[in-house]
């Protein structure tokens, strides 16, 4: 694994390389869960051959991060896909396309269990058992400590085995048409929560 930790937005050397990639694994730091309040602190990015960049986010203008996410060439992997394209669109006004959800796959093929996290999944999947005890620390800090940098990459180094995992029970199951119908609908998703419907509108 290669990593790399800067500021602002992405070289035009990092830019080119996840422009050729197929796959694009992608993960956010935020100060809380709340889209409206809470700002965008950290963006993690994984290519399939394990280059991690950690984007600090310092301003709203990342116009190279931006080609990246709506390049619609690579496939963008995210674990909750919902959270991460709300607040990329609502502080970067990025549209992320092309998106693969692993933690959508797993509710669709894994119905034995009702543990979807990523710890779960990549210790159930992938026998590796994360680190989890730096998710809830201040990612505002203007400097970030080494174990919330390796937190940071921990959570896109395996999506890309993950999806690949999930892939095969889902086509052994027969379920992988209702996994891509759910994750075309996510832009929508994403709008709907942004625009205050946040609650389940299928219910009664």
């Amino acid at each position: 694994m290669t990593q790399e930790y800067i500021s602002g937005d992405l070289t035009e050397e990092i830019r080119n390389i996840y422009f050729n990639s197929k796959f694009v694994s992608i993960d956010t730091e935020t100060l809380g869960l709340n889209h409206n309040r809470d700002r965008l602190c950290l963006v993690q990015l994984c290519n399939e051959d394990g280059f991690v960049t950690l984007l600090k986010i310092t301003s709203k203008n990342t116009p190279k991060l931006k080609e990246i996410l709506e390049n619609p060439n690579s496939i963008k992997l995210f674990h909750f896909a919902r959270f991460d394209m709300g607040i990329l669109y609502k502080y970067l006004n990025i549209s992320v396309n092309n998106v693969y959800c692993t933690k959508i796959a797993s509710k669709i093929a894994r119905t034995f269990t009702d543990k979807h996290g990523l710890k779960n999944l990549v210790l159930d999947l992938l026998g590796v058992e994360l680190d989890k005890t730096s998710q809830t620390t201040d990612w505002g800090a203007d400097e970030l400590s080494k174990k919330q940098l390796d937190y940071a990459a921990s959570d896109v180094i395996y999506l890309v085995k993950l999806r690949e995992k999930l892939e095969l029970m889902l086509e052994r199951e027969n379920r992988k048409s209702f996994s891509d119908e759910s994750m075309k609908f996510l832009p929508t998703l994403v709008k709907l929560d942004l625009n205050g419907w946040s609650e389940n509108i299928f219910s009664h």
